[in-house]
């Protein structure tokens, strides 16, 4: 299952690291200085939820942003009762 945002396209994308050692030079060293760097990824905060799709409720994976942009119509509460004896 891939951590794709259904609504953004958000994906988990990759970068770098970067390690640095030292002390900068406007603070009285001789500069920042590379000792390393390695592969990272960045991984976007998917979340399963059930929202209503084409009028049909579905369970969907969507970023949070996407949840605060609104862009997730929830379903409605159901109105169940259990059957009195």
């Amino acid at each position: 299952m891939s951590r794709v945002c259904y609504f953004t396209g958000k994906r988990t994308v990759a970068g770098r690291s970067i390690a640095r050692r030292g002390k900068a030079k406007h603070l009285g060293g001789v500069g920042r200085k590379v000792t390393g760097v390695t592969k990272r990824k960045f991984k976007p905060n998917i979340q399963k939820v059930r929202a209503v799709i084409d009028g049909r409720v579905c369970r969907i994976k969507v970023s949070a942003k996407a949840i605060r942009m609104g862009l997730v119509q929830k379903p409605t509460k159901r109105d169940y009762k259990p059957a009195s004896n």
